[in-house]
């Protein structure tokens, strides 16, 4: 049985993989922005631990998991969570690119950086969930591709320092995805959502455990995952 610490549990990929991980047995410690998501999360995740720090506020989180209990080892850390605001890049605001790379990518840095003892421990790996907007910007995604183009950078670098000490770390960068935050994209560009068009969060999440039950010795660096019609 492993130890996961998830981001982005609350819905979405990020559910969908932390009930399957569940179903497994593995022991789940689940990072809510509050002490209210906590209590959601607990409910929803029975047996489940939580974490409470924001990644918004990345400068925070150092303070906030040290007043916490935290896993004595973790064999997964996923990142899961993310934000996104469209918008022209004349007229994005200071605000929304400042949210946006601290959830997305400054957040996920330092929430790496404070596990990492644990990860080391256990031999343990890092999965960032990024998106294909990690590898291709398009209009009015330039605040979103920034902080995951930053993501795939991160990752990158983490899997040239840490490989040496065990971690391994994987990229997956899916397509449009039947979730909330597609749901949001949507109606910010004015178009009528369908989610049968779009991945379902199951397949995202059959992508990521495929990475994590990788034999030792072998690791699957990135993977780009996208509807089929």
């Amino acid at each position: 049985m492993g130890t996961h610490v998830i981001t982005g549990a609350g819905s979405g990929i990020g559910a969908e993989i932390a009930e399957r991980l569940r179903e497994r047995g593995e022991e789940l410690w689940l990072l809510a922005r509050n002490a209210g998501r906590a209590r959601e999360l607990t409910e929803r995740f029975p047996g489940a631990r939580t974490l409470v720090g924001d990644l918004a506020e990345p400068e925070r989180l150092s303070w906030a998991l040290s007043h916490q209990e935290l896993p004595e080892r973790v064999d997964s850390l996923q990142h899961v969570a993310g934000v996104v605001d469209l918008g022209k890049v004349g007229e994005l605001t200071p605000k929304v690119w400042n949210t946006t790379l601290a959830v997305n990518l400054v957040g996920p840095a330092e929430l790496t950086r404070l596990l990492l003892p644990q990860l080391r421990l256990a031999r343990g790996h890092v999965v960032f969930v990024n998106s294909g907007a990690g590898l291709n910007a398009n209009a009015d995604w330039s605040a979103y591709a920034a902080g995951k183009h930053g993501l795939k950078a991160l990752a990158d670098s983490l899997r040239a320092e840490e490989g040496a000490a065990g971690v391994r770390v994987t990229s997956v960068y899916p397509g449009r995805t039947a979730t909330p935050m597609q749901a949001k994209v949507h109606r910010q560009e004015g178009r009528e959502y369908d989610p049968a068009r779009w991945i379902p969060p199951s397949a995202v999440a059959t992508a990521v455990l495929t990475a994590l039950d990788l034999p030792a010795g072998s690791e699957i660096t990135d993977l780009r995952v996208r509807p089929s019609a």
